[in-house]
């Protein structure tokens, strides 16, 4: 029987007081920014600032956030001021200033970081990426602006992360990391921000209202790893069981990340309840009506309470509450029922929408739902259950596909442009940025269309700062960006300093990885040298590309140019990622290469020459490890490390370990690697990764080949499963500092190739 609010209510009180403690404690937020005509302003904890007003907002978030972005003496020479937005409603900046003092005006405290942005790319020439910078090139008294220049924001919605990113970019983060992020974001004019840490808190403690104990519920969460796709309805349980200490610290990360970002004037987006319950949920609560959801790669979904049936407004009531005690309010909830797949079974989905929406605007009134546009969704059915102009569809498929008309595909409800080019975070470079420049601007320009924001959803971050900067810039700019003059001056800034070799090394990549072409994928191909070893294997990932999606001679020339780069811009850290990345790039094209070759060597049953491809093979391995360990953004190391400092015993540090190792290699359960083809998805040419994980299968293959080419004798199988699931529940520690030159190792690769 289902537990009365009553009967708990000393109990659920005091559980939240310690949290209702700490939100109060957090330092007053900013009037949070418009969310223009297609929708309610996002709540904010202030007033918000009126259009056409004279505008009052505290912008020492934002000067707090220039002195971590910033060296000190560069930041104090930043005068921030408010602005009032305009009669349109729109975010905008004025830069202004002589040498050493310059004024950046915002309509936001984020606004103004994202005015900041702009000097230090068009004025001061200097990058601050996501990874690496160029600040040591930024001189003693910063340049004057000799022209004012505003820019406003092309549309009301500026979107960032994917439900995965948490997962993907690193379940097991600080404070200080999301902190990080959130900055960078705001540089880059981000004004809505995902936020998953600690989304599993409010599902804690409101189920514990209809018949779950506490035991029972921290079983069925699962591990921080793989929450995302339980916040989606995919899976439960693996990972965990989490623990009361795990739940109240990872809610309070939330709290501080929420704060944070209302601090910035920028809207933290809330996971929304749309009816996930665990097992059991109609036998312990007379009147609800469940749907079993069945499977997903492998894993059991969680069960779909019925939003229109009679028990779905209490729990969501509930869960509301217990998210509000906990982070407070929000304008804008992230939901995508029936996330690829799942059973309907007798729901009425029109009707499950309306009640789904309605629950949240009984809860928050105005606020907005953001719902991912992903293969079939959102359907005709749920648009027409809701009130579109409550409605922001995040459109994952903006650059993947050709011939699409969203208009005519959601009924003119309102969309953001999106673009996910990178999947489970492999460190392939590249993205369809013609297309997001050809696209974008025929759809923000048509007449009667919907458009009305981007949204910047890989399903990882920080791998790929080059799409980041671009991406980011199609809100700002008021008109068509060229692609050509856009990388020349990018190349500038990003080493600090006009070079011919740094332009030729980022025309190189515009023309190759950075120009492919819609259709059929949004994400470059993966490394063969990440792949479960065959010699018919085209992806690492089941879901990859196969082939090659440009010519493998432009990374190359890109890695010879770089090399070539006059030693004074050398310094940086943005030259050593992508100097790194490009070699990694460069060798792991070489993968697609050699494979055949070895193929053909071990079919023509020419064991000298397939020993040699091999011992090719493994020396090429040898080098990927040894650069990629230079740099400190490709260490497995600070992913374990990460994970383990969570733990509160060896035990939990061992589970929590297991779940991050998990993600990287089988991703879950015998089922979900095998039948659900998810092994790999998450490959990574990561130093450590590559030594102890993939060129210990690919040892182990190559010798069963070599002994099936001297016997005579059918290759013997490896059971692959078992090898990837013993990696995963290791404990061996990696570096957490990177080692050796990066310029000697990458140097080595080009000769290597050439």
């Amino acid at each position: 029987m289902r537990l009365t609010r009553t009967t708990l209510a000393a109990t659920a009180l005091l559980a939240v007081l310690p949290l209702v403690g700490l939100a109060a404690a957090a330092p007053a937020a900013p009037a949070g920014p418009a969310d223009a005509p297609v929708g309610p302003p996002a709540a904010p904890v202030g007033p918000p600032a009126k259009a056409g007003s004279s505008a009052v907002f505290d912008d020492s978030a934002a000067e707090a956030a220039l002195e971590r972005l910033l060296p000190r003496a560069a930041a104090k020479q930043f005068a921030l001021a408010p602005a009032a937005r305009g009669a349109d409603g729109r975010d905008w900046f004025t830069v202004s200033g002589r040498a050493g003092r310059i004024t950046v005006r915002g309509t936001t405290p984020a606004t103004q970081l994202t005015g900041v942005g702009w000097y230090l790319q068009h004025v001061a020439h200097v990058d601050i990426g996501w990874p690496g910078d160029s600040l040591g090139r930024l001189p003693r008294v910063l340049p004057g602006v000799p022209t004012a220049v505003t820019r406003s924001a092309q549309v009301p919605h500026r979107y960032a992360l994917n439900d995965t990113d948490d997962g993907y970019s690193g379940p097991y983060r600080t404070f200080a990391d999301h902190q990080r992020q959130i900055d960078l974001l705001a540089l880059h004019g981000i004004n809505e921000v995902f936020v998953q840490a600690g989304a599993e808190y409010p599902y804690y403690k409101a189920l514990q209202r209809y018949g779950y104990s506490a035991a029972e519920l921290r079983a069925w969460i699962p591990g921080a790893a793989h929450q995302g796709w339980w916040l989606l309805q995919n899976l439960s349980a693996f990972g965990g069981p989490v623990t009361e200490r795990l739940l109240v610290e990872r809610a309070e990360l939330g709290r501080r990340v929420t704060g944070q970002l209302r601090a910035l004037g920028m809207t933290p987006v809330l996971p929304g309840y749309f009816g996930t319950v665990p097992p059991g949920f109609a036998d312990r609560n007379p009147g609800a009506t469940t749907v079993p959801q069945g499977d997903w790669a492998g894993f059991d979904r969680p069960d779909w309470l019925d939003p229109a049936g009679p028990v779905f407004a209490e729990l969501a009531t509930d869960y509301y509450a217990e998210q509000r005690a906990a982070f407070g309010d929000s304008g804008m909830y992230r939901m995508s029922p029936l996330h690829e797949g799942g059973a309907i079974g007798t729901v009425d989905v029109k009707a499950a929408a309306g009640a789904v929406q309605a629950a949240l605007q009984a809860a928050h009134p105005g606020a907005l739902w953001a719902v991912l546009g992903w293969q079939d969704d959102p359907t005709k059915d749920l648009l027409a259950g809701v009130d579109t102009s409550k409605l922001l569809i995040l459109d994952g498929l903006s650059d993947r596909y050709n011939k699409l008309d969203r208009e005519t595909r959601w009924g003119g409800a309102p969309y953001a442009f999106g673009t996910i080019y990178n999947f489970g975070g492999h460190t392939t470079v590249g993205a369809n940025t013609s297309v997001w420049l050809s696209r974008f601007e025929e759809w923000r320009t048509k007449s009667g269309g919907s458009l009305r924001g981007i949204a910047y959803i890989p399903e990882s971050t920080g791998t790929n700062p080059a799409a980041f900067d671009l991406f980011t810039d199609l809100a700002w700019e008021p008109g068509p960006v060229d692609q050509k003059a856009w990388f020349a001056d990018w190349a500038r800034s990003r080493y600090g300093g006009t070079d011919a070799q740094a332009a030729a090394a980022w025309e190189a990549l515009r023309t190759g990885p950075y120009s492919t072409p819609s259709g059929y994928w949004s994400e470059s191909q993966d490394s063969l040298f990440t792949a479960r070893p065959s010699l018919a294997v085209g992806s690492a990932g089941w879901w990859s590309p196969r082939t090659m999606r440009y010519p493998a001679e432009s990374v190359e020339r890109a890695l010879r140019a770089l090399l070539a780069v006059d030693p004074a811009l050398r310094g940086s850290s943005a030259y050593r990622f992508d100097l790194v990345d490009t070699a990694r790039q460069a060798l792991a094209n070489r993968s697609r290469v050699l494979l055949p070759q070895i193929k053909t060597a071990y079919e023509a049953k020419d064991l000298a020459r397939f020993r040699e491809l091999v011992g090719q093979w493994q020396e090429a391995e040898r080098m990927l490890a040894a650069v990629t360990g230079s740099d400190p953004h490709f260490l497995l190391g600070t992913w374990l490390a990460a994970a383990r400092s969570w733990g509160a015993d060896p035990a939990e540090k061992d589970r929590f370990e297991y779940d991050a190792r998990s993600l990287l290699s089988t991703w879950g359960s015998h089922g979900t690697s095998e039948a659900g083809f998810l092994h790999d998805y998450a490959n990574r040419e990561w130093s450590g990764m590559l030594e102890e994980f993939y060129a210990t299968r690919w040892k182990a293959y190559f010798a069963s080949l070599d002994k099936s080419l001297v016997d005579g004798t059918v290759p013997q199988d490896v059971d692959w499963f078992a090898l990837e699931d013993s990696w995963a529940k290791r404990t061996t520690s990696h570096p957490t500092r990177p080692s050796g030159d990066p310029y000697a190792l990458a140097m080595a690769v080009a000769e290597a190739l050439h």
